[in-house]
C-alpha cells in the first residue's frame, strides 16, 4: 500500500506518470512541433538539456511552476495553453485526486484515461501541423466536413 504522501508525489500506483503530467508533456510537444523547433533547440533557449525536455514532454519528470512559465514564454502561449482541452477522465487522475480515499480506504477511479491513446499521438500531431498548413479556407471546410463525416461513421 502506498501512503498519501507517496501518492501525493503525482506518479500511480504502478509508478507510470501521471496522465495530467502526461497531458502537459503532450501538449509541450504539440507546440514545438508547430513552432518546428527540435528539443535540443528548445532545451537551449530554457538553459536546460534535450534529455530533460525529453522527461517533461513523455510525462516522466513534473515540470515545476517557474520552469512551466518560461515554457509558455519560450514557446509563446500563455500558460493554461498547456492545460487546454484537458478532459474529466485525466482531471481526475491529479495528485490532489489520488490521494483523496473514500470512506473504505479505498481510491475509486472511474474510466481511467491513463493510456497513452487518450492524448495526442503522433498521427495527431501530423494532423495538426497539416491543418495549420492548409491557407485556402475553402480547401480547410472541405478537409473538416471530410474528417466529420468520417467520425459520425464510428
Amino acid at each position: 500500500m502506498i501512503s498519501a504522501r507517496k501518492k501525493a508525489r503525482g506518479r500511480l500506483e504502478d509508478g507510470a506518470a501521471n496522465p495530467v503530467d502526461a497531458y502537459v508533456g503532450n501538449r509541450i510537444r504539440l507546440r514545438r512541433l508547430m513552432l518546428n523547433l527540435s528539443q535540443k533547440k528548445l532545451a537551449l533557449m530554457l538553459g536546460i538539456t534535450f534529455q530533460q525536455v525529453q522527461k517533461y514532454e513523455l510525462g516522466i519528470n513534473r515540470i515545476g511552476a517557474s520552469r512551466l512559465w518560461d515554457m509558455a514564454a519560450v514557446l509563446q502561449v500563455p500558460v493554461n495553453f498547456f492545460f487546454e482541452g484537458m478532459n474529466a477522465d485525466v482531471e481526475k487522475l491529479s495528485p490532489r485526486n489520488l490521494s483523496q480515499n473514500d470512506e473504505d480506504g479505498c481510491i475509486q477511479i472511474e474510466n481511467n484515461c491513463a493510456e497513452p491513446t487518450c492524448f495526442w499521438s503522433n498521427e495527431g500531431l501530423e494532423l495538426v501541423i497539416a491543418w495549420q498548413n492548409i491557407k485556402n479556407k475553402k480547401l480547410r471546410a472541405v478537409v473538416q466536413n471530410l474528417l466529420r463525416s468520417l467520425a459520425e461513421k464510428k
